[in-house]
């Protein structure tokens, strides 16, 4: 899968974009068929130390998918923010599953209507 990454008022190290890029392969065990994906690396000029918002959003078909997550550390953040893609690739399978299966039962009947 085909990550882009921005850092949005800093320039991130090569250490970080490897860790979002290995996080971001492990999505493909719940769903192959994910076509890109973007994370923003923000820092915000606010006075608490969670003060890191990772973005992240992944195009599949049907669909775009968004998370974003504040926290302490870039590397947190990029790992609430995957947990939560996790959770909606698993509920727009289901949903692609559920509509697909519906097509078919459809299709079954009017096969059997016309015999």
């Amino acid at each position: 899968m085909k990550i882009g990454v921005q850092s949005i008022h800093f320039n991130a190290d090569s250490k970080l974009l490897d860790f979002i890029q290995k996080k971001a392969n492990k999505l493909d065990q719940f769903f192959d068929q994910i076509i890109s994906g973007e994370v923003y690396l923000k820092l915000e000029n606010v006075d608490n130390e969670a003060n890191k918002i990772s973005e992240i959003k992944l195009i599949v078909p049907g669909g775009t998918l968004f998370a974003k997550e504040q926290c302490k550390s870039f590397e947190e953040a990029t790992d609430l923010a995957i947990e939560s893609l996790r959770k909606q690739i698993t509920k727009h399978k289901d949903k692609t599953r559920a509509k697909l299966s519906e097509h078919k039962a459809i299709l079954s009947e009017s096969e059997v209507s016309d015999f």
